[in-house]
C-alpha cells in the first residue's frame, strides 16, 4: 500500500472559548509532523523525534510550543540546514491559493516557522554556506500554507536591506498569502511577533511596500496594509495621516477608502481631529 500524502490535523476555523490554542500543537500534531516527514524521508526517526518533542511540552503556550519543537526538528532532520529544510518543505501539504481558508489548522506549521528563523541565517548550520536564498524559498513555501510573518522578522532585523529587496520582489507574486507577507511580516508592532525596533523608529523603508499593495485585489492583503499603517500611527501619526490624505486627493477607490478608514480607526476613536476628518473624507463626506 502506498504511503499517505502529508496532511495536518483538523482544527476549528476560529478560537473556541475554553479551548487553549496550545492544544493545536499537542501529541497528535507532533505525531502527524513526524509522519509527514517520513513520507519524504523514510529514515527519519519518528519515534525518537516524538518522544523528545513531547518532553516538557505540556505547560507551554502555543508560541512556546513552536519554539520548543523547532530545535527537536534540528536534532533529528538530516545533514546541513539546506538539506534539512528541503526535507521539511517537501513534507508540506499543498499550497493554498485562496485567502484565509485554513483557519487555526495552520498553526501546525509554527515549528517549521521557528526552524527557519532559528537556523536559516547562520552559515554555521549550513556547512559554512550562506543559507539566505534557501531560507527565502522556504519562507515563500511556508507562507502559502500558514504564514511566515513570524519567521521573516529575524531576517528583517539582522539582514534588513537584503530581506527588503526580496520582499519587494514578492509584492507581485500571484499568491495572496505571499503578497500579504510583504506587509504583515514587516509590521513594526505585529501582535505575537518580535518588535521591529528599526521600523518603529523609522517606518519609511516599508512605505514603498504599502504603496504597491494598497490597491491589491485581495481584501486579505489590503487589511494587512491597513493594520500596518495602524502600527505606524502609534509612533508616527502625522506620517500616516499625510499618506492617507494624499491617497484621498489622488482619487482613492472605494476599497482604498475602506482601507484608510481602518488604518486610522484607533486615533479616530481616541478623538484625534485629523484622524476623524480623514475617516469622514473616506466616507465621501466633506467636513
Amino acid at each position: 500500500m502506498a504511503p499517505r500524502a502529508p496532511t495536518i490535523p483538523s482544527a476549528p476555523c476560529s478560537i473556541q472559548k475554553g479551548t487553549p490554542l496550545k492544544h493545536l500543537l499537542g501529541q497528535a500534531a507532533i505525531e502527524c509532523l513526524a509522519h509527514n516527514i517520513q513520507c519524504v524521508d523514510a529514515a527519519f526517526p519518528a519515534g525518537q523525534f516524538c518522544t523528545t518533542a513531547l518532553t516538557g511540552l505540556e505547560p507551554l503556550a502555543i508560541m512556546q510550543r513552536g519554539r520548543h519543537i523547532a530545535p527537536t526538528l534540528h536534532q533529528f532532520l538530516p545533514g546541513t540546514y539546506a538539506e534539512a529544510v528541503q526535507v521539511l518543505m517537501a513534507s508540506l501539504t499543498p499550497e493554498q491559493l485562496d485567502a484565509e481558508t485554513m483557519g487555526l489548522a495552520g498553526f501546525f506549521y509554527l515549528p517549521h516557522s521557528f526552524f527557519i528563523s532559528e537556523y536559516g541565517q547562520d552559515a554555521q548550520h549550513n556547512a559554512g554556506n550562506d543559507p539566505f536564498e534557501v531560507s527565502m524559498l522556504a519562507l515563500h513555501a511556508l507562507t502559502t500554507r500558514f504564514t511566515a510573518e513570524f519567521a521573516i522578522r529575524p531576517f528583517l532585523i539582522q539582514q534588513q536591506q537584503r530581506t527588503l529587496e526580496q520582499v519587494n520582489r514578492w509584492v507581485t507574486d500571484p499568491n495572496p498569502h505571499v503578497r500579504r507577507l510583504c506587509s504583515e511580516g514587516a509590521r513594526p508592532r505585529l501582535p505575537w511577533g518580535m518588535r521591529l525596533a528599526s521600523f518603529v523608529a523609522d517606518p519609511t523603508p516599508t512605505l514603498p511596500i504599502l504603496e504597491r499593495l494598497k490597491e491589491d485585489p485581495s481584501l486579505y492583503v489590503r487589511r494587512s496594509v491597513a493594520n500596518h499603517l495602524g502600527d505606524i500611527a502609534k509612533d508616527h501619526p502625522d506620517l500616516v495621516y499625510a499618506t492617507c490624505e494624499r491617497w484621498l486627493r489622488e482619487g482613492a477607490s472605494a476599497d482604498l477608502q475602506r482601507l484608510i478608514r481602518h488604518a486610522v480607526r484607533y486615533p479616530a476613536k481616541g478623538g484625534n481631529a485629523r484622524a476623524l476628518k480623514i475617516r469622514s473624507a473616506a466616507k465621501g463626506r466633506v467636513v
